[in-house]
């Protein structure tokens, strides 16, 4: 039996994920589940729902001024997030 170098559990659970070509679903569920951090509690408590396909953020906000707020800093978000998840997962972000 050939020995090869051991591996962590995070790399085994990476490469079962691009393997099965999950990744991208992975990756996505990561930045939804990071948005009550990168925009803080003011801003998330205003968030009704969040979710994303195809690399677009889809949030729907109880506040319609914040919204517009939002709007205009959208880049910055975009950025925020994806700097947050380690990889461009989010191309977009929609406002509701």
């Amino acid at each position: 039996m050939k020995r090869v170098e051991a591996k962590t559990v995070g790399e085994v659970l990476d490469e079962l994920l691009r393997h099965e070509h999950l990744d991208n679903e992975f990756d996505e569920h990561r930045a939804s589940s990071l948005w009550p951090q990168v925009v803080g509690p003011g801003i998330n408590r205003y968030t009704i729902s969040r979710d994303v396909r195809g690399g677009v953020m889809y949030v729907a906000l109880s506040s319609a001024s914040l919204r517009n707020e939002l709007m205009m800093n959208r880049t910055v978000l975009i950025k925020r997030l994806n700097e947050a998840v380690g990889k461009d997962v989010i191309k977009e972000i929609v406002f509701r």
